[in-house]
């Protein structure tokens, strides 16, 4: 065996624990769905979630695991199944309305939870403000009083005349 093909065969046997460690699959995320109503998996938010994961090249099963919980509409069922979530553990809470993210605050301080369709997270004591929501909850918001009169802000912006 020449010199060079003996320090190019070394090399490639001290790098291949680096790159077989490199290859390794991570994981998939497990994202728990927290829902308050009767629509099980059929929930309209959730199926706006999937898809908006695939088209991001996210595939139920393989890169996340989805892990729905559902209170069918029953506030007492809600927080044993916040609680679910939080002992399997999740890497991120979904939730389908406010008080599905209600539950899942009282649940967790670690996980993070995005909440789907929330009208006013503020009054509810989810966030301390739009802009900054601290803690681990964020989302989105439909009906907000800061909402509103930024609306009215932009709208008088816009057009200034009107009254």
């Amino acid at each position: 065996m020449k010199r060079r093909e003996f320090i190019t065969l070394l090399g490639g046997a001290a790098t291949w624990p680096l790159t077989a460690r490199a290859q390794q699959a991570h994981p998939p995320a497990r994202v728990g769905l927290l829902a308050f109503g009767h629509q099980e998996l059929a929930n309209p938010l959730f199926d706006v979630f999937r898809n908006e994961m695939r088209k991001l090249g996210h595939i139920d099963g393989r890169t996340y695991v989805p892990e729905f919980r559902s209170a069918r509409g029953d506030p007492d069922r809600l927080q044993s199944a916040a609680a679910e979530l939080s002992q399997i553990p999740v890497d991120v809470i979904v939730t389908d309305s406010g008080a599905a993210s209600i539950a899942a605050k009282k649940a967790t301080t670690s996980i993070p939870i995005v909440m789907g369709v929330i009208s006013d997270p503020i009054g509810l004591g989810l966030v301390a403000s739009l802009a900054r929501p601290g803690g681990n909850v964020t989302g989105f918001s439909i009906i907000s009083p800061e909402l509103g009169t930024k609306r009215l802000a932009l709208l008088k912006e816009a057009i200034p005349e009107a009254s």
